[in-house]
């Protein structure tokens, strides 16, 4: 008794595995590739910080260390919270082994000046040659106020 097989039968299995859509996996791409963009813009978003207000504008070089502070004194580090008292420390490990030295300040309006001011001695211990301070340039309405 011997098995009998159609070959038609064996034809058809055989086009039928070796064809391979790539429609749902296209669209699948593209799904992920929106939800990307449209999140993309929130992650760079940063600390949330009320700027103090100047005439010039000053922005952070990409070469520097940027620091910011919060009103509730947190001190940020490369997207970690910082001990006032492990600051120098960090600063010192950070700036290992490399020439320039540069840290921007972005601090509150309302922290008090003498929490910023133990700040800027902490960072001139830690053998920082250059520290700026960030600001946000006055609004046009308010220039004409003055």
């Amino acid at each position: 008794m011997a098995l009998k097989t159609n070959p038609l039968r064996k034809r058809q299995l055989g086009t039928s595995l070796s064809e391979i859509n790539v429609t749902p996996f296209v669209d699948v791409m593209l799904v992920l590739l929106v939800i990307f963009m449209v999140t993309a813009p929130m992650m760079q978003s940063g600390i949330g910080v009320n700027l103090p207000q100047a005439e010039t504008e000053s922005a952070p070089a990409e070469e520097g260390l940027t620091l910011t502070i919060t009103k509730d004194k947190y001190i940020h580090m490369e997207n970690s919270v910082i001990n006032q008292f492990l600051l120098e420390q960090k600063l010192k490990e950070y700036f290992y082994g490399k020439e320039k030295r540069i840290v921007f300040i972005r601090g509150d309006e309302s922290i008090p000046f003498g929490f910023l001011m133990r700040i800027l001695d902490i960072t001139k211990k830690a053998g920082v040659v250059t520290v700026g301070l960030v600001t946000q340039p006055i609004e046009p309405e308010e220039k004409k106020r003055k």
